[in-house]
Formats: C-alpha cells, structure tokens, sequence
C-alpha cells in the first residue's frame, strides 16, 4: 500500500483509539500486517465455525483477522459472509431446500453493519490493486464482496436490478482473478452461482440484461463451478456445497439424492449445526420418504428446545412450523 494510504489508515485507527478514550501511549503498537496465507489460515478456522452454526464464534475469528491486519479485505468479507447468514437464518425460508428467499423481507438489525463490512472491504481491495499489491487475490476479494452483496438483495427479492448490477460487478472481478491466477478455486463460487442462475432465472432477469449489458450465464458450467469450489476451494468450500445442494434440488434440476447426499456431507462436517438435517428432512418428504422426513423434524424440534444460540432457535421454529404444517391438530411443543 502507498505511503498516503498507509497513513489514511494509521489515521482512522487513532482516530478510533480516541474515540474509545484509549491514549496513544497506553495503546498496543500498531499491529504488524500478517501475510494473506496466515490470514486465510484464520479464516478457514472461522468458516468452519460459522457452518457449524456458531456464527457469534467465527466472527470473532474474522475480528481477530482485522486486527492482525487492518489494511486486509479478508476480515471483514469474512465477517460480511457471517452477517449474511445472520440475515438468512433470521428471515430466510429454512425448510425449503430449492430457494433462497425471505419469509419476513423487512430490514434486519445487521443490514446497517452489514454494508459498513461491505463497503471497508470494496475499500481495501480496491486500495490493493491501486498498489498493485496482490492483484490476484484481491481481484477475488473484490469479487467476493460483490457476491454477497448480490446475496442480501437477492435473498429479499425485492430489487431485480440490484442484483444484476451486483452480479456482473463480481462476475468481472472473479473473472480478472482467475485470468492473473488460475489456482483460485474459490472464484468459482460466485462463478458458478452466476452462470447457474443467470440460465435458468425467470425471464424478467433476462429483460434487465439488456438495459446493464449482462453476460449470459450456462447452467452446467455453473454447477461444475460450484462442484469444483466444493472439491478445492480454501474459504468457501462449505458456502459452496450448500448452493449445489440448493440448486440439485430445484425443481428444474429435481436431483434430489443428489442434494440429500451433499447436505449429508454437511451434516457429517458440520454435526452441530441443526439446518442440515432440517433440509435433509425436507429433501426426505421430496423423496416420498415421509417417515424419515418426521424423524429428523422432530430429530431437530427436540434438539434444539431451549438452546439460546441464534442459529438453533430458528432452526427450532421453523422445524416446529414444519410439523405444525404437517399436523395441525396436534399441539407441536
């Protein structure tokens, strides 16, 4: 980074250190930047967390990241990534397996903190490639930023052409990182969800293409993308898994062993996270497996009974909402 970039950030950091009452002689030393190989090291630490379901856990492992390295995009995209699914698991459709859309499309508390991470880390990355510092790499950063982005708006549903703006902005990045450094599987995430959807999205999508200038998507390289971030991507194996769980299991695909043995992986890698084993429910009653969709139900209704976390609350009201569904009658716990 440049000298007047460099002193940008001292700056804010001080800056910050006053604010909290903390005087420049009592502060610790400015941190010394880690190398982007140790701080992904870090990061894969907290994804693992964060698709265990403990995302208060992995966030505090991308905060840790941030202060190792202020100048880094790395903690906080990783951070955004958790917020993300903050979002989805407090408004998200949990049960279905083949979407990804909002049951309550209202403004959550982390939509503020949320785009603040976004928006520092666009920042960083772009301060990067103006230093040429890294440009593969943070060529994917910036791309990676763009996709959730793209996520949040998508999950609402509510701005088609958000989205599409968001998604040909990542596409461009990923595609530059990949072009400088053909060894950054994790590019293929946001590829892969890019090329599946732009295919096989409504028609309106296709519309708004022609007003931003949208490159067209391809179906089966999309989802050999996202099969290649699953097999080889560093920090987003897991992110990728789950949407080619999803998309094996829309109805345009119907591949639903398919996604029943991903989400297993899932629930295998990640035991202490109870949504893989309420979609593989779900995946169940798709299969007309009924009896062993009601026993991972109330496999995950009684788990989760009582427990304070985020994560297993909304996992247990949607697993009593399903059942209820299913039994009206009964007086589900």
């Amino acid at each position: 980074m440049n000298t007047k970039l460099s002193a940008l950030f001292r700056g804010v950091f001080w800056g910050v250190l006053f604010a909290l009452g903390i005087s420049p002689a009592t502060a610790a030393p400015w941190p010394s930047p880690q190398s982007d190989q140790e701080l992904r090291a870090e990061g894969v630490r907290g994804m693992n967390l964060l698709m265990d379901g403990d995302p208060d856990a992995a966030i505090e492992v991308f905060r840790q990241i941030q202060a190792k390295d202020p100048q880094s995009p790395v903690g906080y995209l990783l951070e955004a990534d958790a917020t993300w699914w903050k979002v989805y698991y407090e408004t998200g459709n949990l049960v279905d397996p083949d979407v990804f859309e909002a049951v309550n499309a209202l403004v959550t508390p982390y939509d503020s903190h949320f785009n603040d991470l976004l928006n520092a880390a666009i920042s960083m990355a772009e301060a990067r490639l103006k230093s040429k510092q890294d440009v593969a790499r943070s060529y994917l950063y910036l791309g990676m930023t763009y996709a959730l982005k793209a996520r949040l708006v998508g999950l609402r549903g509510k701005d088609d052409l958000a989205t599409a703006r968001a998604g040909k902005k990542m596409r461009s990045a990923l595609m530059k990182a990949l072009q400088l450094d053909p060894n950054l599987k994790d590019a293929y995430v946001g590829l892969g969800i890019y090329n599946y959807f732009v295919d096989t999205l409504p028609t309106i999508i296709k519309i708004l293409s022609i007003f931003i200038a949208l490159p067209g998507g391809n179906r089966e390289l999309g989802l050999k993308q996202l099969y290649d971030a699953a097999q080889q991507g560093e920090l987003t194996c897991g992110d990728a898994k789950f949407y080619l769980a999803k998309d094996y299991s829309r109805t345009n695909e119907k591949l639903y062993g398919k996604s029943l043995q991903l989400f297993g992986e899932l629930r295998r890698d990640y035991p202490n996270n109870p949504l893989w084993p309420l979609i593989m429910g779900s995946l169940h009653f798709r299969l007309g497996q009924n009896q062993q969709g009601e026993a991972l139900y109330r496999e995950v209704l009684k788990q989760t009974a009582g427990e304070k976390g985020e994560v297993q609350q909304a996992v247990h009201r949607a697993a009593r909402e399903a059942l209820q569904r299913r039994h009206p009658d009964e007086n589900i716990e």
